[in-house]
């Protein structure tokens, strides 16, 4: 894909993989970019809740991604596409994305029964690009969920490019060797897609000597790793996500405004203007309003 794009992964759960999606989706179109997040997580804590557009989730009927991904949709994928928070669009979740696995492997069956060719892995890539969204977007952020199988592979395929929330903890290295043997696993399976780790991001970093041994761990990976890393801000980030809102607008929404949470959405905001420079685009703190600015 022309456009920005990349998804938002991490194989160990509770990390802030959502929190990350929905705040960067925020920095990008505060520095005037179009934004697009395409939510392929089937558990309720995704980027849909966060944005509160659950209306369609649970209704059977309802048009969704997996309908279009399995080449029976039932309306325009414009259609889909809602406008929330921040001059975000989104591409919520529905239900049907917990069947998403057999839905895809039938629709193969059929379609090579047929003597047509049907990879399941490419198929959000095929959505995307036949509803010209490349175009129609400057940024394309992807929310799967933790665990591996077609929601992964196709997130990860249709962006071929990963930025990694990653917490400074056992857990956290374990997550990134669990990574790469996945994105090697792509990788083989599908001859013609690289996939490309932007950074890894430490999250939730705290002051201890632990998070220092482990941050000095990572340096050593083959991974880059983000100019910028968060702090733990649970108070800001689990305010946001009550009041279903993006962390800027709760942050800056409050009667007492915090400095340091203010400085962690300044790092949000380098954040994007880092992965913008991957793709050799270049936007600057300039180009945030002025009335906006932090």
């Amino acid at each position: 894909m022309a456009t920005i794009a990349y998804t938002i992964w991490s194989e160990a759960g509770g990390v802030g993989k959502t929190t990350f999606t929905v705040t960067l989706a925020a920095a990008h179109a505060r520095h005037g970019q179009r934004v697009l997040v395409v939510d392929l997580d089937p558990q309720d804590g995704g980027a849909t809740h966060h944005f509160g557009a659950t209306e369609e989730r649970a209704n059977p009927e309802a048009d969704n991604l997996v309908r279009h991904m399995i080449g029976r949709p039932k309306g325009d994928f414009d259609d889909l596409v809602t406008s929330v928070a921040d001059g975000i669009d989104l591409v919520p979740s529905h239900n049907m994305l917990e069947s998403l696995e057999r839905n895809l492997l039938r629709a193969q069956r059929m379609e090579e029964d047929m003597g047509e060719e049907f990879v399941p892995e490419r198929q959000l890539r095929r959505v995307l690009e036949e509803n010209d969204v490349p175009a129609a977007y400057d940024v394309v952020l992807i929310d799967p969920p933790a665990t591996g199988g077609q929601h992964v592979y196709n997130a990860v395929y249709a962006a071929s490019n990963l930025l990694i929330p990653l917490e400074l903890s056992a857990k956290g290295r374990e997550s990134v060797e669990g990574m790469r043997d996945t994105v090697e696993g792509i990788e083989a399976a599908l001859d013609d897609v690289e996939v490309g780790v932007l950074a890894v991001v430490p999250n939730r970093v705290s002051n201890t000597k632990k998070q220092a041994e482990y941050e000095a761990d990572l340096e050593a990976q083959e991974f880059p790793v983000a100019p910028v890393e968060i702090r733990e801000r649970r108070a800001m980030l689990e305010g946001a996500w009550d009041e279903q809102v993006t962390p800027y607008a709760f942050a800056t929404g409050r009667e007492r405004v915090r400095e340091r949470e203010l400085e962690t959405l300044a790092q949000f905001d380098e954040l994007a203007r880092y992965v913008s420079a991957q793709f050799d685009v270049d936007i600057d703190a300039d180009d945030i309003p002025e009335e906006e600015r932090l």
